[in-house]
């Protein structure tokens, strides 16, 4: 009766299993699933797995730190795979769950011989630069965020590489840190680079949301947008496209990254041996907008 079950069904045959996915989703400024960014990559990954026949969990990360961590938490719960869409990449406990070869994904992060998918921050960057180079600009500050990611430190990297290529100095008040998607921090530290004594004539920011700082920061200076200082975000989310004017800003495909997370991590679990480890770095586009000035 070998190759059938109860005598009947040829086990090819059967019906699979449904693979079950664990979300590991804890986004730094707790905005949870009213993030404007992840949330978008959330979306199109559950709609994609489900698609797929896949059962999905969010992982209770005080449950996960009250045991022995993620992996025997994942273990336990029968989960087959993970997709790590947010998270605090250096923490022990997601180190650990890496470590110990369970089927995971990451988005916006790189772990070695773990697949990932990402934009290409190398390009965005350069392209936002050149973009405001050619509109005339040559005094240009960056607000980043935190400079614990993958993500940040790329794009650190590119202003500094792009800003050398064209020869033009970054005073280190220039490059300032601040928080993704915190709004007030922002508004704080624009504040203080319009307030140099030789102030930038454009600003790039960590992301689209801090720009809703930056504008306040501009009125309180009694500076009109773009006509007295230019801004540029990242990420394309729609809500900083329906402002006057748009913002300019690099689009990043969240759609296509949070369907290709899923396939790809659906192929890990089901087909290890035929799953690309490398990780898959998606184009990005630069929406002009209407926030830099020709100067």
């Amino acid at each position: 009766m070998s190759g059938t079950t109860n005598g009947s069904i040829p086990e090819d045959q059967l019906p699979k299993s449904p693979v079950r996915l664990g979300i590991i989703y804890e986004e730094e400024s707790h905005r949870g699933l009213t993030h404007p960014f992840f949330v978008l990559i959330l979306d199109a990954f559950k709609r994609e797995a489900e698609a797929l026949g896949c059962e999905l969990t969010f992982i209770n990360n005080a449950v996960a730190d009250k045991s022995a961590g993620y992996a025997e938490y994942c273990r336990a719960g029968h989960l087959d795979g993970v997709c790590v869409i947010c998270a605090d990449f250096a923490a022990p406990r997601l180190q650990d769950l890496v470590a110990a070869g369970f089927p995971c994904l990451t988005v916006d992060h790189i772990f070695k011989h773990v697949p990932a998918v990402l934009s290409d921050n190398e390009t965005g960057m350069r392209k936002l630069i050149e973009y405001a180079i050619k509109k005339g600009h040559k005094r240009i500050a960056y607000v980043h965020g935190h400079n614990n990611s993958l993500v940040t430190r790329t794009r650190i990297k590119q202003f500094q590489n792009t800003m050398g290529y064209q020869g033009l100095p970054i005073p280190s008040e220039y490059l300032r840190e601040s928080e993704y998607n915190n709004i007030p921090m922002t508004r704080k530290i624009v504040r203080q680079l319009l307030e140099l004594p030789e102030r930038p004539t454009c600003i790039l920011l960590s992301d689209d949301m801090t720009y809703l700082g930056a504008q306040d920061a501009a009125r309180e200076c009694a500076l009109r947008i773009p006509e007295d200082i230019s801004f540029a975000g990242y990420d394309g989310i729609p809500i900083t496209q329906a402002l006057k004017p748009a913002l300019t800003t690099v689009r990043q495909d969240t759609e296509e990254m949070g369907r290709l997370a899923a396939r790809h991590l659906v192929r890990l679990v089901r087909d290890p041996s035929k799953a690309s480890r490398l990780p898959a770095i998606l184009p990005v586009e630069l929406i002009e907008g209407g926030t830099i000035a020709d100067i």
